[in-house]
């Protein structure tokens, strides 16, 4: 919101002015104590600085105030303090503010303070508000004082509670109504009943003090809730955002259970169900989920559910007496060509026979066969099974296999992002919703918006927030917005929360308008963030202010996470291996921490201890010349391919292969390949490029390309290893993945990294409590990055 501007037409203005105060000034002493701050400011001389205060600005105070006045004529129309008008903005446009002030200066110029409201397109949301009620406006503690003569006329505000349900037939018959505020720090919309302690002073008549407050520390409770919290967790991957979540609520004293899961990659659902064996996994499209969701609603309306029994390990209980004798028969019926349905064991929709059409499908387990011959049936060829849909239904639901509206509290995800990643460089820049590779993050926003959980934590990356004039980090914030949800948006770097790797990443907090929207959690560790938001987008990056009280912990290096790792070479094959050697920094001694330990598994009853072993300690191989070229680059900080022979560097930083003498490898083939010197046009150092223990790592992608990254190891001729990528994740040791080596280096680069997602679930936590108070950043406890959850009942035993 631009201030009006009040300069060059003063002259004029006042000759012309059709607006005038009426009536006597108020009484001295009664608008000194209503307006206090006011004239406490002019009492300081500021006269000597010009009679302006922030002037300019959008928040600029007039400060030669003369008297104040209760009423004011303008276009025709009596204004009192508290009513609300249309205010002279650029061009044709009006804006929209309440009146908080009449008053003369010493100069004899007519003024009023403004409190102003915003159209949802005069937010962040700009172009993505197109769908928003014109009607809905938000409030704002953004003030300034203003000519009296900018006021156009009367108009009807009034405020209306936050409610998911209103509809057209709710607004009564006004110009405007508000339910929220909004704030440019981190792009906030809360409900005002979360506001109003907060608001500024003078919007309810007394003293306006700007005052800054600085978070405060909240340690962990010491009596963990009774309650559980359940969790949708999309687009999962190998499931590090709902981990670090949980985590991070349960050392709050919330308890965050990740009850389903969905992710379109096969291998990524194996590493969530290892890791996680209670979870719901569904190796499916999250459009197809969605799809799901509601034709299983509607089967659940038509069966409905009672008693009925259930397996003690949380899996459907689908067999019977008959079964084993049945299973023992595998294709006895066969050669009749009759077959029977025995039960059904799954459901789906989508086209998983790969005919071309989509539906809805029941897994059927036949009669006389074996499960690896079920067959996946569309419900229209199950009509005369309706005994079996019914079992199979009210059994689903008491389980709950699939969550229906008001069984989840909080849903997160990250939806793909390769439509608007800098990796990407055929983008759609024209019109990137259309993209099938960013409606990932409209399928996230309808699931959202039919299961309505009480809070909403989406992720992505940086340039969602710079790709196509952040178009699509608008829509996003535009949809939970327009669903009436509570929003703010926040930029952090992973390595501000006990990571030696960078890893920029945005996320969207969402949260019901009952429920405190969670604050971002300020950074525990001393890193410094590169990054150049645009303007628009600078109070979003998650960080302390300058001059502000900070506390912070030493960033971590590469040798924090990784000085311990035994020894492999470029083609070792072991997936599992002992450790070697002691762990020699803290950040090793968590990352070693057994499951429990870590995540407070304490339901098992019982743990069983095994000498520790390491997994998952393998590289991706090189082929044999990189290797030759790998061995040729110096074990030392900086080296990387234009240390090989062979290889000239100008003195415009352009790396050339030298053609007056080149080098070959022994095989005839060039020393350095070419796409080394193509690579940003010969001025990159990534390529074949050594990392070194002192750094702070780059962000990892989904797979360690030595030919464009700084992916060596500093002392080993090989590129990471999964496991080594994994401690640059965050990902704890007893964490396993599956797949081939591709599939699984993808797994981890695709991640949340788990403790920015602890310490986002520590801040979900304290707000769910209401123990975070209305401010959009707090502060970690001490030592929050190795802090472990009290384990409880467990026995163990020695072996």
């Amino acid at each position: 919101m631009k201030r009006i501007k009040n300069s060059a037409e003063k002259s004029v203005r006042k000759q012309k002015s059709n607006a005038c105060f009426i009536g006597e000034p108020i009484d001295t002493e009664e608008a000194q104590d209503k307006w206090q701050w006011r004239y406490e400011l002019k009492n300081r001389k500021m006269q000597r600085q010009g009679w302006k205060l922030n002037s300019g600005e959008e928040d600029e105070i007039i400060l030669n105030v003369e008297c104040h006045y209760a009423q004011a004529k303008v276009a025709g129309f009596i204004f009192n303090i508290g009513d609300c008008a249309f205010v002279k903005g650029e061009g044709k446009k009006k804006h929209i503010g309440r009146i908080l002030e009449f008053f003369k200066t010493t100069e004899g110029e007519d003024y009023f303070r403004v409190q102003w409201f915003f159209r949802a397109e005069d937010t962040v949301l700009q172009g993505a508000a197109s769908f928003h009620d014109p009607k809905r406006v938000f409030f704002s503690t953004l003030e300034n004082d203003n000519l009296l003569d900018c006021i156009v006329s009367k108009v009807n505000v009034v405020e209306l509670p936050t409610r998911l349900d209103l509809n057209k037939k709710d607004v009564p018959p006004a110009h405007f109504y508000y339910d929220m505020e909004y704030c440019v720090d981190y792009s906030t919309f809360r409900t005002l009943h979360n506001v109003k302690s907060s608001v500024s002073p003078s919007l309810v008549d007394v003293s306006y003090k700007p005052i800054t407050t600085y978070p405060l520390e909240v340690s962990p409770s010491c009596e963990p809730m009774k309650v559980e919290l359940s969790l949708l967790d999309l687009y999962a991957g190998c499931g590090g955002m709902s981990m670090g979540l949980c985590l991070g609520t349960k050392l709050s004293g919330v308890n965050l259970v990740t009850k389903w899961a969905v992710d379109f990659n096969s291998a990524a659902c194996d590493s969530l169900k290892l890791n996680h064996p209670q979870t719901h996994v569904r190796n499916e499209g999250v459009e197809n989920f969605l799809e799901l969701l509601k034709r299983w609603e509607k089967l659940i309306k038509s069966y409905g559910c009672s008693d009925i029994k259930t397996s003690s390990n949380g899996e459907l209980d689908d067999r019977d007496e008959s079964e084993n004798n049945d299973d023992s028969q595998s294709g006895s019926n066969a050669s009749s060509g009759e077959y029977e349905v025995l039960r059904l064991v799954d459901i789906c929709y989508g086209d998983p026979n790969n005919e071309g059409k989509s539906g809805l499908h029941f897994k059927v387990r036949w009669k006389g066969y074996s499960p690896s011959e079920d067959t996946w049936e569309p419900i229209a060829n199950l009509e005369n099974c309706g005994d079996s849909i019914k079992d199979f239904v009210r059994r689903g639901q008491q389980l709950k296999i699939l969550p229906l509206p008001g069984d989840v509290d909080m849903i997160c995800g990250g939806p793909p992002c390769q439509g608007i990643s800098g990796y990407n460089r055929h983008r759609n820049t024209d019109d990137p919703l259309s993209d099938e590779k960013n409606r990932q993050i409209i399928i996230f926003m309808d699931v959202v918006e039919f299961l309505r959980p009480k809070y909403v934590l989406m992720e992505n990356v940086a340039d969602i927030l710079r790709f196509d004039k952040a178009s699509l980090g608008r829509y996003a914030l535009s949809r939970l917005v327009h669903m009436r949800y509570q929003a703010r948006l926040g930029t952090m770097a992973a390595g501000c929360y006990g990571l030696p790797q960078f890893r920029l990443r945005v996320f969207f907090w969402g949260a019901l308008p009952s429920e405190r929207l969670p604050p971002f959690p300020l950074p525990s560790h001393d890193v410094i963030v590169k990054y150049w938001p645009s303007p628009e987008f600078e109070r979003n990056t998650v960080a302390y202010e300058e001059g502000q009280p900070r506390d912070l912990e030493e960033a971590l290096v590469l040798r924090d996470a990784i000085s311990d790792m035994p020894a492999v070479t470029w083609h070792e094959t072991r997936e599992e291996r002992p450790y070697e050697m002691p762990a020699e920094t803290e950040f090793q001694k968590y990352m070693r921490l057994s499951k429990h330990e870590i995540m407070s598994c304490s339901s098992t009853g019982v743990k069983e201890t095994k000498e520790p072993v390491l997994s998952d300690h393998r590289p991706c191989q090189l082929n044999e010349d990189d290797y030759l070229r790998v061995c040729l680059v110096p074990r030392r900080k900086g080296a990387n391919f234009r240390d090989l022979p062979g290889v000239i560097v100008g003195g415009d930083n352009v790396a050339r292969r030298d053609t007056k003498d080149p080098k070959v490898l022994p095989n005839g083939k060039p020393m350095v390949p070419d796409c080394a010197f193509n690579f940003e046009h010969g001025k990159s150092k990534r390529p074949f490029a050594r990392l070194w223990w002192d750094e702070t790592v780059a962000t990892l992608v989904t797979f360690p390309n030595h030919r464009a990254q700084a992916i060596l190891h500093p002392e080993q001729d090989r590129v990471l290893t999964i496991r080594e990528y994994a401690r640059l994740q965050g990902f704890p040791d007893f964490y396993r993945f599956t797949g081939t080596l591709k599939e699984r280096y993808c797994q981890v680069g695709n991640a949340v990294a788990v403790p920015v997602g602890r310490a986002l679930g520590y801040a979900l936590g304290l707000a769910y409590q209401r123990l975070a108070g209305n401010e959009p950043l707090i502060k970690l406890p001490s030592n929050f990055s190795f802090l472990t959850p009290p384990i409880d009942d467990i026995v163990v035993l020695q072996t």
